[in-house]
């Protein structure tokens, strides 16, 4: 939509539509109806409600039905009651009382949202979009970048490449490996978030039970809670104020946000790498670079990740160190700020795929790699003077410093003193054959 305020609905929202169904407002209120009326249903099947009997099939099947043809229509007619009552929740259950007027659930439309707050609605309604979307858009998407560069890895295991460290020539490594440390990274935060727990309470407004007992003191409300949660598919929190604490949540959004964290590592690495050359990017027919600069072909997936990446982290940030306060048993400060759940793991999303966009077009160019390597032979002071170490040579260290610090070194130059060396000859013989090209250690077989 052009006229949209945010680019997530705007400019990006064919890119981050899959999480649409968990966190726009109408899938708030849709999920707040299945709560409503999964709890409904609940209190049927209690026996000590005698004022409540057992709902028929044909009833359980006109509850089911009406989740099941929820739609923008019925939301807006939500939207409607709310204008009046001024309260979400509370419009969802007169919604689902107007719904259920002229049924045989008639005389039973009190125990809807029975003897609960809105937030046991809330917390319940946002644990279920959560999971959700966890496991049908985040984790999925998660595991595509994962792929993609354990992929990179694999592929590039054995290209050997000059490092930098402090931004200056280092130990070389291979291109695969450093894409190896990065795919590990990023898929053990991904593990941490697959294994976090989605937390759930139905228990009152200060998290007692207080009007549930009034009305029957001898069910026992905790086990009829804990069932509740449980069969939503979330783990039940037995200790809240009137809020379930949002701790759960905090844990999640600390997970994305590391994994976010690694990933725009990856984005500005490999950014730094098309700088210097080492790879190219495929050419797109139609695409500009610049507007004035015809030759351009600039990493834009690798910048837009970045920036998304850095808005996602402020609002998932933001989220996990406000959430979990709360003054004394409730304050409605965490209702507008869980109402931006999606814009932080909307724009995670759209950095996602704007890394993976970005990953498909790259090539290796081997002759800037080599090039690179074959300037840098004062990288062989190192195994050389550790080598030297190893049989005793005193001031090793100092030899090759001397040797080589703030120096133009090349091939002969290090080949020539190799000669010098006062060393087996099997050792003298294996330092004479190695280059920077073939000085990687293990790299090539991680």
């Amino acid at each position: 939509m052009i006229t949209a305020l945010s680019p997530l609905d705007g400019r990006y929202k064919s890119k981050v539509e899959e999480l649409t169904p968990y966190f726009s407002e109408y899938a708030l209120i849709k999920y707040r109806l299945v709560v409503e009326l999964s709890f409904f249903m609940a209190l049927s099947a209690e026996r000590g409600i005698p004022e409540l009997p057992s709902f028929s099939d044909k009833e359980l099947k006109l509850l089911e039905n009406m989740v099941k043809n929820f739609d923008e229509k019925e939301a807006k007619r939500v939207k409607a009651i709310e204008k009046k009552t001024n309260h979400d929740v509370k419009a969802v259950e007169y919604y689902i009382k107007e719904k259920l007027e002229k049924t045989s659930l008639k005389k039973h439309l009190e125990f809807v949202h029975f003897a609960c707050t809105s937030e046991d609605i809330n917390n319940l309604a946002y644990g279920l979009m959560l999971k959700e979307a966890k496991e049908h858009v985040l984790l999925p998407q998660m595991k595509e970048v994962v792929k993609a560069v354990k992929g990179l890895a694999k592929k590039w295991r054995k290209v050997p490449m000059l490092s930098l460290t402090h931004g200056q020539p280092a130990t070389p490594t291979t291109v695969g490996k450093e894409f190896l440390v990065l795919a590990s990274g990023l898929e053990r935060q991904m593990d941490l978030l697959k294994k976090q727990e989605i937390m759930g309470k139905l228990n009152g407004a200060s998290g007692n039970f207080n009007a549930h007992v009034s009305a029957y003191p001898k069910i026992n409300w905790p086990s009829l809670s804990k069932k509740f949660v449980q069969n939503l598919g979330l783990t039940y929190n037995p200790y809240t104020t009137q809020i379930e604490p949002h701790d759960f949540q905090s844990e999640i959004y600390d997970t994305v946000a590391r994994f976010n964290t690694v990933l725009l590592d990856l984005d500005r690495d490999v950014w730094s790498y098309i700088s210097r050359g080492i790879f190219k990017q495929s050419v797109v027919k139609g695409e500009v670079g610049s507007s004035t600069m015809p030759h351009k072909v600039n990493p834009i997936d690798f910048e837009n990740s970045e920036g998304n990446l850095g808005l996602a982290n402020a609002v998932l940030r933001h989220m996990s160190e406000k959430l979990p306060l709360s003054r004394m048993q409730r304050d409605l400060t965490d209702s507008t700020v869980q109402r931006n759940i999606g814009v932080g793991l909307g724009y995670s999303l759209l950095a996602y795929k704007s890394t993976l966009k970005g990953l498909g077009k790259l090539e290796l160019n081997k002759k800037v790699i080599q090039a690179e390597l074959d300037r840098n032979w004062a990288l062989l002071a190192e195994p050389i003077q550790t080598v030297m170490r190893k049989h005793g040579v005193p001031n090793a260290y100092e030899k090759l410093k001397e040797l080589t610090r703030g120096k133009e070194i090349n091939k002969e130059t290090v080949r020539a003193f190799i000669k010098t060396l006062k060393i087996p000859e099997d050792d003298k013989k294996r330092l004479l054959k190695l280059t920077p090209a073939t000085y990687i250690g293990l790299a090539g077989k991680f």
